[in-house]
């Protein structure tokens, strides 16, 4: 099975439009508000422009897709859109340093949320709204805008569409691929204008209303604020955000059935009712902790638990409060939590709620398996069983995370003052959380760090958000041979 490169190189081509685009709306931004970075928008809209051009006047031969093929543009999007994502930074001085320009973005088009600017409110508007605008596209992924806009890839464009949606199982819509992709688009887009609406409201002003609707949706984290979402003491805005957190962390699909009418497919989800109960669970221990240590009332113990209970399950990575000033009960069920995830499908990171709930149930029937040795017992899942296949994927994917996470945190530990501050670190990067402890804590930010530990994180960024193996399958010898 041969790679089609060139195909590849003109798919690349067309994707790199959709940041032109992008490149240019900030750059009339920025000249509406009569900024510096107006220069750097245009001259980033230019070089992406012509770079599009040139890798679309590649002439293709076989307009066909593999699997292989697949894995390999999907890769290398997301590292071409960041390498060419990171000009406005450099280019506009905003960030002048090339591997934390690299970070920023990387950690914006994963939605992770991680940021090397110590003072927000200092930068200029079109450079926050590209930062947000990045998380935006980043959240569905990409490629999945590209399948919805613009369908004829061959194949539906499925093998595009798996290797870049999160998840160990991928919920599609009747009918193709390329269907599926704009009805989650519309989705996304209807729910980021109706939060803008909600924020606008509860009296933020617009382009924080606009900024924070986009990065909510994509669970991205940033903000217009140095204080995060704790710059407006407004329980709507918090009470808000955490309702379309939640929701962003639902598979998409179901959240589509639900609006048309069918909401028993999302209380029958198995996934689902995991999630929530998570949610709930852990949102009542931390309250009830903040409570009994004299933290606030009870209205403000249970809206700040359940708030950084969704927003780092949700890999969102939002915060109100320094949650570092809380107990060590409340600070341990959410350092378990950066590891968890939301729904598969949703535009969360982590290790996602089927994957864990699949294994709690293989668990059980490993145990079952010793006092009935001769018994068939299959893993199920809403009510089917579950391939072996499957469960041998999740598997593996549960090692390699830990294994991963291990080896980063002992490397990251070179580089920093403390091993908690290392683990978090490398967690909050892989799962695309963007906050996590130590100095790298809920109002912090990494501006501290070398080049390579930004390089370094921003692979784990990417690592994390296409599912690993999407990215490490590129390594091996198989590969590439035909």
């Amino acid at each position: 099975m041969m790679i089609n490169f060139r195909f590849d190189l003109h798919i690349l081509g067309k994707l790199l439009l959709v940041e032109t685009v992008a490149f240019a709306a900030c750059a009339v931004m920025a000249v509406c508000y009569g900024e510096s970075d107006a220069f750097a928008f245009a001259c980033s809209a230019l070089i992406t422009a012509v770079a599009s051009l040139l890798l679309r006047r590649i002439r293709v031969r076989d307009g066909v897709l593999t699997k292989k093929d697949g894995y390999l543009i999907v890769t290398s999007t997301w590292v071409v859109f960041t390498l060419f994502g990171c000009l406005p930074f450099v280019l506009g001085g905003t960030i002048p340093d090339v591997c934390k320009a690299i970070f920023e973005t990387m950690s914006g088009f994963s939605t992770t949320g991680a940021t090397v600017l110590s003072d927000v409110e200092s930068v200029p508007h079109a450079t926050l709204f590209w930062r947000c605008l990045t998380q935006w596209l980043g959240g569905l992924g990409i490629i999945v805008l590209l399948i919805a806009i613009l369908p004829g890839l061959g194949i539906e464009g499925r093998d595009l569409y798996v290797a870049e949606v999160p998840g160990p199982v991928h919920a599609k819509f009747r009918g193709t691929f390329a269907s599926t992709a704009r009805r989650t688009w519309i989705l996304y887009i209807g729910m980021t204008v109706v939060l803008a609406g909600l924020l606008l409201l509860g009296d933020m002003e617009g382009f924080d209303a606009v900024c924070h609707s986009l990065t909510t949706l994509a669970t991205g984290g940033f903000s217009t604020k140095n204080a995060s979402l704790g710059y407006w003491d407004s329980p709507f805005i918090h009470y808000v955000v955490a309702l379309f957190m939640f929701l962003s962390g639902c598979n998409y699909s179901l959240l589509y059935y639900s609006l048309i009418g069918k909401t028993g497919k999302i209380m029958r989800d198995e996934e689902f009712r995991f999630y929530l109960s998570v949610v709930l669970v852990c949102s009542v221990a931390v309250a009830a902790g903040l409570y009994l240590s004299g933290y606030a009332g009870v209205e403000r113990c249970v809206r700040d638990a359940l708030f950084h209970v969704v927003s780092i399950i949700t890999t969102a990575g939002y915060a109100t409060t320094d949650y570092l000033q809380w107990g060590l009960m409340q600070q341990s069920v959410l350092f378990i939590l950066l590891f968890v995830g939301a729904c598969a499908g949703s535009t969360t990171g982590g290790l996602k709620c089927v994957r864990l709930l699949l294994l709690f149930r293989n668990t059980g029937n490993e145990m079952k398996r010793i006092i009935h040795p001769n018994g068939v017992i299959n893993v199920k899942y809403n009510g089917r069983s579950v391939h072996p296949d499957v469960m041998a994927g999740i598997m593996c994917f549960f090692v390699l995370y830990i294994l991963i996470f291990g080896i980063a945190s002992l490397v990251m530990s070179v580089f920093t003052q403390d091993f908690e501050t290392a683990c978090s670190m490398v967690i909050t990067s892989m799962s695309n959380v963007g906050c996590g402890f130590g100095e790298g804590g809920a109002l912090g930010d990494f501006s501290y760090m070398n080049g390579f530990c930004c390089l370094f994180l921003s692979a784990l960024m990417l690592i994390g958000r296409l599912e690993i193996l999407t990215v490490l399958v590129l390594f091996t010898r198989s590969f590439w041979r035909n």
